[in-house]
This record gives C-alpha cells, structure tokens and sequence, in this order.
C-alpha cells in the first residue's frame, strides 16, 4: 500500500522509541501515509496500524482526532485559512471570500478540476503574520491581501 520509501522513512521515526512504545510513531507514519497519497482511507489507517503492530483502532483514534489529516479526497493543493480571532480582526473574512469567489467553492469543498481545495483552519500561531492560510500543511502565507492570494493561486496552477 505504501512504497518503500515510506516504510523506510516510518522505519526511521520508529528508531526514535523504544520497541515497546511504538504506537509513539503513529502520528509521523499517517503524516508519511498522507504525504504519499493525499489522504487516509479507513485501509490506509488500518494498514498503518498494522505495520506498528497496534490496534487499528489506535491510530483511527489519532487520524480522526487531529485536522491535519484528511480523511476524505482533497485537492492537489489544499488552501487551509486561519479564520481565529487574530486572523477575523486583520481581514480572514475577506481572504476566504476572495477564495470562495475566485476558486468556485465553498469551505470543506473541493473544485471540480481536483486542484484545490479550501478548508477553515485553527490558530497556526503565527497570529503576527495575519491573516494566513497554508498550502498542504507545508507552506505558510502570511499578510494576506486579495492581490497576494491571486500571485500564490497563480503560482500554484
């Protein structure tokens, strides 16, 4: 199910437990998982607890506890903004509907074509930054502005 290259990178966190805490490693190996192949299907969940020798039910527990991972499809780049009170006072409102508008979606959608998809976000602490959303977990984009959202969506394409 996953590729050789990720079992070794999950191989790789597991050295940083003892054999006997494995479950330790499970939110770096539904990370690795999800880096791979864009989301956790209930079989992908499954097949990662089985390789940490836990109960899969375990790293259900985690995949559905955190929004980090996705458990449905989502585009090849997903928008996540920060809609908390710091980001709402410095403009958030406007930065999602400026990506409502120019992407055709909703919060929670994905657009037709599969490229993006637009999720609300929690504090990412960078409330200094404000407004911001980041890029599949990765890139962070601070000091939004409606003109700045159209530069990084034209970049992404």
């Amino acid at each position: 199910m996953l590729s050789q290259e990720s079992l070794a990178k999950i191989d790789k966190e597991l050295t940083k437990y003892p054999a006997e805490h494995r479950q330790s490693a499970v939110m770096s190996a539904l990370r690795i998982a999800q880096d791979e192949l864009g989301w956790l299907s209930k079989e992908t969940i499954a097949f990662v607890a089985d390789y940490l020798r836990i109960p899969a039910i375990a790293a259900l527990e985690v995949a559905t506890f955190y929004n980090m991972y996705e458990l449905e499809h989502v585009g090849q780049h997903k928008i996540t903004v920060c809609t908390n009170i710091s980001c709402m006072l410095r403009g958030s409102d406007e930065i999602v509907e400026h990506l409502e508008q120019r992407l055709g979606v909703h919060l929670g959608e994905t657009t037709p074509d599969g490229k993006f998809t637009l999720k609300e976000g929690e504090c990412m602490g960078c409330c200094g930054g404000a407004p911001l959303f980041h890029v599949n977990n990765k890139k962070m984009h601070e000091f939004l502005t409606p003109e700045k959202v159209d530069e990084i969506l034209g970049e992404l394409k």
